[in-house]
């Protein structure tokens, strides 16, 4: 796979189509994932502004400060035949593109992560314009991925499937989490992404808070221990996921726990495909876990979707209306937490496909008992 797989002037075309569609004058898009999908640029959010600029109608620019200019070009960015123009550290970057816009802009769409200061400053410098979310636009975009994103998801799942086959060098009584995370971060890298996104481990009763980071308890035997592990790979896809593991032998209430949960969330993984809803797929799972004894202890959505960004489009939770369709791609992780105890939670990231679903994470589901 090229890089022209994942960036190309075709995305800078449909999104400019869906610009007119929504009734937008044009986009303004500062560093960040909607740039890079946009682009392959993936620029560094300064406070210099950064910006692509993209009519409904007319020629796409990109205005970057004078010192990132060369960068630009050596991007994906470079090779897409749109200008790249650079502003030097006297001017104002926003009149700038204030200037190369239609006098007759009346609507602009921001980024949805546009820092404040930079969106209050198009505002000055666009008095006349409303500003909506680019988001309404780009969304429904980056929500279907294409065979090469699906490909790249797949690298991604791969690489942190490789670090969760090594949980048993780190993972031992008398180690704090911290250490271990210490080790998991590195194996991340190593293991073939370029930043590590997030590492949780926890044990004992920390296994029983959901976004529970690292801290200096010492694991001691006969934990349950809850790892939730992420990177960005060197194309800027993201990958997800989460085992759980105990030190020796688990207590009877913990197995059945955990047995349920894995019911529930093979049955979730296994009933993705077109048509069914968002909320249709939590129900799948937080039923069964409910009907178990579990429903208060399952305390969020079943899932987010994944790509440029670890949490994007679409969201697995109750009462959402919105069908899967093929190249959507989420994660499916149910959890239960009993606070004080314990808790568990196993994810996998799954793509909707033509017919059901693929599961990008490979490794055992099963609990894992590390002596």
């Amino acid at each position: 796979m090229t890089t022209s797989d994942l960036y190309g002037a075709d995305r800078l075309a449909t999104a400019a189509q869906a610009t007119a569609q929504a009734g937008l004058d044009a986009l303004l898009v500062s560093p960040g994932a909607d740039l890079r999908y946009l682009t392959g640029y993936d620029a560094k959010p300064l406070e210099r502004l950064t910006c692509l600029v993209l009519p409904a109608d007319g020629e796409p620019l990109l205005v970057v400060p004078e010192l990132e200019r060369a960068a630009a070009h050596a991007s994906p960015a470079g090779g897409l035949g749109i200008e790249i123009v650079g502003w030097a550290e006297t001017e104002d970057p926003y009149a700038l593109v204030a200037a190369r816009l239609s006098r007759r802009t009346d609507r602009v769409g921001v980024d949805n992560r546009m820092w404040a200061e930079k969106a209050v400053a198009f505002r000055a410098a666009l008095p006349g314009a409303r500003q909506e979310l680019a988001g309404q636009v780009l969304n429904p975009l980056r929500v279907r991925k294409g065979p090469a994103e699906v490909e790249a998801l797949r690298r991604a799942g791969d690489a942190i499937d490789r670090v969760h086959a090594r949980m048993g060098e780190w993972l031992r009584p008398g180690r704090t989490e911290r250490e271990v995370g210490r080790d998991i971060a590195e194996a991340i890298l190593a293991e073939g992404h370029v930043r590590v996104s997030f590492v949780i481990v926890g044990s004992g009763p920390n296994s029983a808070s959901a976004h529970h980071d690292l801290s200096d308890r010492v694991i001691g035997y006969g934990d349950p221990v809850v790892v939730d592990i992420g990177g960005t790979t060197e194309d800027g896809y993201c990958s997800d996921s989460t085992r759980t593991y105990v030190l020796g032998e688990p207590s009877p209430d913990y197995l059945r726990l955990h047995e349920v949960l894995l019911a529930a969330q093979r049955l979730q993984t296994d009933s993705v495909r077109p048509g069914v809803t968002a909320g249709g797929l939590d129900a799948v799972g937080r039923d069964l876990i409910t009907d178990a004894g579990f429903g208060p202890d399952f305390i969020h959505r079943t899932g987010h979707g994944i790509g440029l960004e670890g949490h994007e489009d679409p969201y697995i939770v109750t009462g959402s209306e919105l069908p899967l369709e093929p190249g959507m791609a989420f994660s499916v992780e149910p959890g239960i937490y009993l606070p004080g105890r314990f808790g568990a939670r196993i994810e996998d990231i799954v793509i909707c496909t033509d017919d059901g679903g693929e599961r990008l994470n490979r490794t055992g589901r099963d609990l894992t008992v590390l002596s």
